[in-house]
Formats: structure tokens, C-alpha cells, sequence
């Protein structure tokens, strides 16, 4: 036998159920329940954290275009062309605050 297989026979252990009905690993330390809990709580923070992301691009993308918005109407303002500019305002109305 090699002593990668020698090694992983002696680590083994086995399972046993205790009279409260919970399962003890024998030769493992034990597993405290704060840890479990942790571990069980984990999809519930992946989905909290994949709902945070989302938020989170959303916002980005708002802010982008908003920067758009101020941009298309610095340059037009800066040439003095008024009717460009309501253009671009009722544009950004329209597109942000559909009726």
C-alpha cells in the first residue's frame, strides 16, 4: 500500500448517532452549533448579496446616464443653442418619467 492510502485509513472515522439524535464523528473535534448555523444561513446571504449587486448596478447605470444628460447639455448651453437644449430636457423627462 502507499502511504497516501495508509494515511487516509488511518484518518478515517466513523459516525454515531448519540441518544439526543445527533451525530457525533469519532476522532473529529467537535462542531460547535454557531458554525453550523453559519454554514445554513449561507444561500439566504448569497441571495441577500446577489440582490445588493444588483441594486448596485442598477444605480451605476443610472448615474451613467444621467452624466450623459449632463454632458449633452453642457455643450449645447455652452453654444448658446436654447432649442437643443429643451430638445435634450424633454428628452430626459420623457425617457425618466414615463406617464
Amino acid at each position: 500500500m502507499s502511504r497516501f492510502s495508509d494515511a487516509v485509513r488511518s484518518r478515517r472515522t466513523t459516525i454515531r448517532a448519540t441518544a439526543g439524535g445527533r451525530l457525533v464523528l469519532d476522532g473529529a473535534p467537535p462542531v460547535r452549533r454557531g458554525r453550523i448555523a453559519a454554514l445554513l444561513s449561507l444561500p439566504e446571504r448569497l441571495r441577500e448579496v446577489e440582490a445588493a449587486v444588483h441594486e448596485n448596478r442598477r444605480l451605476q447605470r443610472r448615474v451613467a446616464e444621467l452624466t450623459d444628460v449632463v454632458a449633452e447639455l453642457l455643450v449645447p448651453l455652452a453654444d448658446r443653442d436654447e432649442e437643443k437644449v429643451r430638445e435634450l430636457l424633454q428628452r430626459y423627462r420623457d425617457e425618466s418619467f414615463p406617464p
